[in-house]
């Protein structure tokens, strides 16, 4: 059984047990349980699509940890001109463990 959820403007396809980097949710501490409502879609015996989402559906998430991701170097350089920036980025993280799918 699978799902596909909705968070922070992008989806996710997830299982039971999966782990997930998704952005940072603010005001939770770690081992505390979250619920995603914004389900897509559940595959399971049978398929629900959602209109925009499933009715009823939910994902529980367990909160692992709250961390940052890689970081990522934004170069841009004008040539001939002598000009260029240098900036690094770092995104903001929660990892989660799926508990449970509820169709």
């Amino acid at each position: 059984m699978y799902a596909v959820i909705k968070h922070g403007g992008k989806q996710y396809k997830v299982h039971v047990g999966d782990i997930l980097e998704l952005d940072r949710i603010e005001g939770v501490e770690p081992k505390s349980t979250i619920e995603i409502s914004d389900v897509l879609l559940v595959k399971g015996d049978d398929t629900k699509i959602g209109t925009p989402t499933v009715d009823g559906a939910k994902v529980v998430l367990e909160v692992i940890n709250h961390a940052r991701g890689k970081k990522v170097i934004i170069f841009k350089k004008r040539r001939r001109k002598d000009s260029k920036k240098k900036r690094g980025f770092r995104r903001d993280l929660t990892r989660v463990r799926v508990k449970e799918i509820v169709a």
